[in-house]
């Protein structure tokens, strides 16, 4: 046999493993399509269920045509007050929305100042605009026009973990306290340098908050960098999902413990056939100060640049934007742990907050009737907006 003659073989091989492993590989088994009452097929639009194309295979598999009970859009709206944009000023990751008294409140990044990136010479430069950032407050009455009242956790002293900068904050207010977790940076601010997250918690909505004295969570201690170049992408092992940061913290009270879920990157990240490497983990804890573990069953989700979750139906939900292969998705667990998609959405607002006084219950997409975002113009041009998420209508 020739060279051509093998090349030829080889490829009608792999074309006829694919169309025989089709169906189990991508999708549901042929016993499982079987099963399918033929209402299914009809509300899919597949006439012949005798030949089926893994585009119809997908369809049935993951249920393409459930009911929008899921599904919603988004507008974004600008802010009024202290939390308009601000030439100069970022301010990011707000954090969600709780009321005290008829009082909003809520906590989020802000820097000030030019972000200068890696490469330098300079360590004390600005590198990214949640850099040399603390985190602030504001307050509404309304959810439209807002007054900011001041930094409320502050970088910490020189050689503690959170010497560098403080961000991305998330509220939650329990027996009687208000606590934050956050993500935080010791100096100096280098391309491979691990994050960390902490907490702190106060009596009152603006403080005075007590910082914890250690982290709660850490990157996973398993990749290798390759040589001493300042470089994240250089790599003798990658290791875990989190190997390299943990962001986005968000605290949930869950089945009689604490659930800290975040979101993870790895060392050495790779772009995939869906871009970034991105997905979520939880750690879960006895007590609200930890310590906190992770679970054996991370990474719980495939995407999500941020993390934004709310307790329905004795699970979890969550809105995942931005990056890898399910994001803009919005998924529910019934365990808290096993995330399926629930409804594929055209876009979503980045680092969202919720209203916390809302009705999560009332539906699977209620948490997401209104809250506040980011938006990012240039990298030095941050700010916070207002969400709306509406039941669209078919033109």
């Amino acid at each position: 046999m020739n060279n051509l003659s093998r090349y030829i073989a080889l490829a009608l091989l792999i074309g006829l493993s694919s169309c025989i492993s089709d169906s189990s590989s991508h999708g549901l088994s042929e016993e499982a399509l079987e099963q399918l009452p033929q209402e299914v097929y009809k509300r899919n639009a597949i006439m012949n269920r005798s030949h089926l194309s893994a585009a119809s295979i997908r369809a049935l598999s993951n249920n393409y045509s459930e009911a929008s009970t899921w599904y919603l859009e988004f507008r974004l709206h600008d802010l009024k007050g202290d939390l308009a944009f601000e030439p100069g000023v970022v301010r990011r990751d707000p954090s969600d929305i709780i009321t005290v008294k008829d009082t909003m409140y809520v906590y989020y990044t802000k820097s000030l100042g030019k972000s200068h990136g890696f490469g330098t010479g300079d360590p004390s430069n600005k590198v990214f605009p949640w850099d040399k950032s603390d985190i602030w407050m504001a307050m509404s009455v309304d959810g439209w026009n807002w007054e900011e009242l001041g930094a409320v956790i502050k970088r910490g002293n020189e050689g503690s973990f959170d010497d560098r900068s403080v961000f991305t904050p998330q509220i939650l207010v329990h027996e009687n306290r208000y606590i934050l977790v956050y993500q935080t940076v010791r100096s100096p601010y280098s391309n491979r340098v691990k994050n960390q997250v902490a907490m702190a918690w106060s009596d009152h909505p603006r403080g005075p908050f007590n910082k914890l004295t250690e982290p709660i969570l850490s990157p996973a201690d398993d990749g290798v960098w390759d040589g001493n170049e300042d470089n994240r992408y250089n790599v003798k092992v990658q290791g875990s999902f989190d190997s390299h940061k943990v962001h986005d913290p968000t605290l949930v009270p869950y089945q009689g413990k604490y659930y800290l879920y975040y979101k993870g990157e790895r060392m050495g990240e790779k772009l995939t056939n869906a871009g970034r490497e991105i997905r979520w983990g939880v750690a879960i804890a006895d007590q609200l100060e930890g310590p906190y573990t992770k679970s054996p069953y991370n990474p719980i989700t495939n995407s999500g640049h941020q993390l934004c979750v709310w307790p329905y139906q004795g699970g979890i939900a969550g809105l995942l934007v931005s990056d890898g292969p399910e994001k803009n998705t919005i998924q529910w667990a019934p365990d808290g742990i096993n995330f399926h998609i629930k409804s594929y959405l055209k876009w979503g607002p980045e680092a969202v907050g919720l209203d916390q006084t809302t009705d999560f219950e009332h539906s699977g997409v209620a948490a997401l009737r209104w809250g506040v975002c980011h938006q990012v113009t240039m990298p030095d041009q941050q700010y916070i907006r207002r969400f709306e998420g509406f039941k669209p209508m078919i033109p």
